[in-house]
């Protein structure tokens, strides 16, 4: 009894730190890079566990915003012990001030290592705010190869 009393409380205990640790990862934004070559800004964030149907990409004036929201897939024959992973997800970026962009034009993609890539095409007038398609898809030889099938 005395032992079964002592499981449930551990149990408890682990369950609200993996809930706590899920919600800092939360909190915290998605880490980000924000690249520019002379045709374009790529923004290419940490999205592991993402698929397409996972994000939302949106670019609001010059601030490109990323949302994921993950789910947790059932193992069976397994519990749920420790709920460490944060499922809703937040980055964003801002573009420089001189950033002339074409919003419609721009394409995201989930990568099969993890990350989420924010092309942007430069050249563009200023527009309204866009939201950007985002492909995800198959495994590939190399891994910096994007993935293609949404």
């Amino acid at each position: 009894m005395i032992r079964e009393v002592g499981e449930s409380i551990g149990r408890t205990v682990l369950e609200g730190i993996g809930r706590a640790s899920s919600r800092v990862q939360e909190r915290k934004a998605l880490p980000v890079d924000l690249l520019e070559s002379e045709d374009a800004y790529l923004a290419v964030f940490d999205a592991p566990g993402a698929s397409a149907g996972d994000v939302n990409v949106e670019l609001v004036g010059r601030t490109l915003e990323v949302d994921i929201e993950r789910f947790r897939g059932l193992h069976d024959g397994y519990d749920m012990r420790f709920p460490g992973r944060g499922l809703a997800l937040h980055g964003e970026v801002e573009l420089p001030e001189d950033a002339d962009v074409e919003a419609e034009a721009a394409d995201a993609t989930v990568t099969k290592n993890g990350t989420l890539e924010v092309l942007i095409p430069k050249g563009g007038a200023d527009s309204d705010d866009e939201s950007v398609d985002v492909t995800g898809g198959s495994e590939s030889a190399d891994a910096n190869d994007s993935e293609t099938d949404a």
